[in-house]
């Protein structure tokens, strides 16, 4: 393990002197990357520091404790060996944490999907709120949201919404809300009283990169339109609103959050290549489930992963059997708690494959 991480910090060093020749500059996508792997293994290198100092205070109590004679000194020693032992079994965690790999989509852009399932107009209401709950909660991270499309729910809320996310890190966080996301309570609609059951399903789609996707044109075929909701006269006047289908795969998008059907074009191929890319991801991540007990990050987008229960102000996410009781602040966007309990789950998974030790 320590060679492990001596070698970490040999790449640190490397990554440093090569930021610090000017030449690098000269290729920014380069300077780019370099930076990046630099601020990772700053990350590492830093822990790793504090390990070295704590073990190297450790010895020094233990030293003290073999040949020190007065029992006050040796008090004192003993003391201050207790909460190093303490300190250093965090830190060997904190490390373990950090060695565990990461996957390599975790760093992107999201296209976020949220769409009513049954549930009539009352799963139309909640995919709003789930909307405005996972904006909120973006942009509390200083994440950028944008509507890439939607289409409006009959009594509010939508049918179904798009959302572009970017930020620092944004799938790594957001890939384990991928599924259905069922809510109980009192529909605005239900003039009895009664609980009613609804569901919403959520995809994650990490954005793909151009050299990643390539889309023959002559497989596409473009559908032009007239948008539909906000957007003033140009916007529902104009057949601005495009459709692409990709026919070797039957993948279709729908972009209309512009004025411009160029641009809604340019977005609307983003989103085909992030859909066709999704596919790839989604092996992936069933590869994963099939290896993990928790299925946390499972890609199948049917099975039903948390529960909204309303009358007892509970959240449960099935996939971990972890239940919070502050329904009123999650639906405002602090979900922070169980996105976290996830990514830990998930990491102790890895950490059992991996067998990260010291």
């Amino acid at each position: 393990m320590f060679s492990q991480l001596e070698n970490i910090k040999g790449k640190f060093i490397e990554a440093g002197k090569a930021l610090s020749d000017p030449a690098a500059t000269q290729d920014m996508k380069r300077f780019a990357q370099l930076n990046k792997e630099y601020r990772e293994l700053e990350k590492v290198v830093n822990v790793y520091e504090r390990y070295k100092l704590v073990l190297g205070n450790i010895d020094t109590n233990k030293q003290i404790l073999n040949t020190e004679s007065d029992e006050e000194f040796r008090e004192l020693a003993k003391n201050d060996l207790s909460q190093l032992e303490t300190e250093k079994g965090k830190i060997e965690d904190e490390l373990r944490a950090l060695l565990v790999p990461k996957e390599p989509e975790d760093e992107r852009n999201v296209l976020f999907e949220i769409r009513a399932g049954t549930g009539g107009d009352e799963a139309g209401i909640f995919a709003g709120d789930l909307a405005r709950m996972y904006t909120r909660y973006c942009e509390a991270l200083g994440w950028k949201v944008i509507i890439q499309s939607a289409t409006d729910g009959s009594a509010g809320g939508y049918r179904e919404v798009v959302l572009e996310i970017t930020g620092e890190n944004v799938y790594g966080k957001l890939k384990f809300e991928s599924g259905v996301h069922r809510v109980q309570r009192i529909p605005e609609t239900e003039a009895k009283g009664r609980v009613h059951t609804s569901a919403v399903t959520v995809a994650v789609l990490p954005e793909a990169d151009e050299v990643e996707v390539v889309v023959n044109e002559a497989d596409i075929r473009l559908d032009v339109f007239r948008a539909s909701g906000a957007g003033g006269q140009h916007v529902n006047r104009t057949e601005s609103a495009v459709r692409l289908t990709h026919i070797p795969t039957g993948t279709v998008v729908e972009c209309q959050a512009e004025r411009s059907q160029h641009k809604n074009r340019e977005t609307a191929m983003k989103m085909l290549k992030t859909r066709i890319y999704e596919a790839a991801v989604r092996k992936h991540e069933d590869e994963i489930a099939a290896r993990r007990k928790t299925l946390v990050s499972t890609g199948d987008r049917s099975a039903k992963i948390r529960t909204y229960n309303y009358p007892q102000g509970r959240i449960t996410d099935h996939r971990i059997n972890l239940s919070v009781y502050n329904l009123d602040s999650y639906m405002n966007g602090e979900i922070g708690e169980m996105i976290d309990a996830l990514a830990v789950a998930e990491q102790s998974e890895k950490l059992k494959e991996g067998g990260v030790a010291f």
